[in-house]
């Protein structure tokens, strides 16, 4: 289960723009991949050093840094030293308990998503922070880990399919959030399946595993509606805003990841109700088995009462009761007690108690 809150104590008293890593340590070594590309070539390598990414800050052609691992503060300080990054920005690159957010600083545009993953061993939701910084000619990605949902991007570059060798660096970031944002539905549909079986299962057979499995539920929603609701104003603002660095031919692709965002965050809310629900068929449920083992024993101690009250006054042994030395008195006994039992049955059945 994701932590919902990181640990920030150890930035407690340091200067703002101080660079310190908030967050787990997700892989030994930093990797840095470069895809250098226009409509004509296209370059791909892993650099050695950082180094090797400054000269592909002024070249026309369109770059796309890709930083695999965050703990590593000089390699972000370098990049950003570079490509002309506030202070403030590298901070928040390497806090990673950042809600997605967007600020424009004219030169360049900084974006923060939430890129999520489902761990089928685990059987739970992965979350990772990636910071995008937007040039006019550049976009530079940060990731927490290796491992990525932008696959399919790097398929198309490399094979020229699509728009992305023909279009900006705007459509590049375009790019690379609409697969953040398509993943979601992915980790939507797993949790889709999860609640379906456990609406069976609160049905048919409540346990309290499964009202931990409810609880488990309700964070990881709570956990997603906090990494997408954000998202909506992302988007909004990269959409509508007035930052020269964003095509008007790839607003219209804004657009179209806005409506996504839109319809996964509803989807979200739906399942929260849903899951919200489940508590109180869970208590229902539980309530119900629990009047029905009451009903059962009550009809078998209302059945009792008068076979007990019978058996208590033929129990005292008075010298003076004509029954016990009659020699039909034991079989009488048991016949009225049998007739007392079938009467009372038809009368709870006749009622619909049975």
């Amino acid at each position: 289960m994701p932590r919902l809150i990181k640990k920030t104590s150890k930035k407690v008293g340091l200067i703002p723009g101080a660079l310190v890593h908030i967050g787990e340590k997700k892989t030994e070594k930093a990797r840095i991949t470069i895809v250098d590309y226009d409509k004509k070539k296209f370059q791909e390598k892993e650099a050695k050093r950082v180094e090797e990414c400054f000269p592909f800050k002024d070249k026309p052609t369109v770059t796309w840094i890709n930083v695999d691992g965050l703990h590593q503060p000089e390699i972000v300080k370098k990049l950003g030293d570079c490509f002309g990054m506030h202070p403030l920005v590298l901070e928040d690159i390497l806090n990673t308990d950042h809600r997605p957010k967007m600020e424009d600083f004219d030169n360049y545009i900084y974006i923060v998503l939430k890129m999520l993953t489902y761990d089928d061993k685990s059987d739970e939701v992965i979350a990772e922070q990636v910071s995008l910084i937007l040039g006019s000619n550049f976009v530079i990605s940060f990731q927490e880990k290796e491992g990525d949902v932008f696959n399919p991007i790097r398929d198309r570059i490399r094979g020229d399919k699509g728009r992305v060798r023909k279009m900006g660096a705007d459509y590049l970031a375009y790019a690379l959030t609409d697969a953040i944002v398509d993943n979601y539905f992915i980790i939507l549909e797993k949790i889709g399946e999860k609640v379906e079986f456990l609406e069976e299962e609160l049905v048919t057979n409540p346990t309290p595993e499964t009202l931990q499995t409810i609880h488990n539920l309700k964070r990881e929603l709570i956990f997603l509606r906090k990494s997408v609701w954000p998202l909506r104003e992302v988007i909004s603002g990269l959409e509508r805003g007035e930052s020269r660095l964003i095509k008007e031919t790839t607003r219209v692709y804004l657009r179209d990841v806005y409506d996504h965002t839109i319809q996964v965050i509803d989807t979200v809310e739906t399942l929260r109700d849903m899951v919200s629900g489940m508590l109180d068929i869970y208590l229902s449920s539980v309530s119900n088995r629990m009047n029905e083992v009451m009903k059962v024993l009550t009809i078998i101690a209302t059945i009792f009462i008068p076979l007990t009250f019978l058996a208590g006054i033929y129990g005292m042994n008075f010298l003076n009761m004509p029954e016990l030395e009659w020699y039909w008195g034991y079989p009488l006994v048991l016949l009225v007690m049998v007739a007392i039992c079938i009467t009372m049955l038809f009368y709870f059945k006749g009622k619909k108690w049975l």
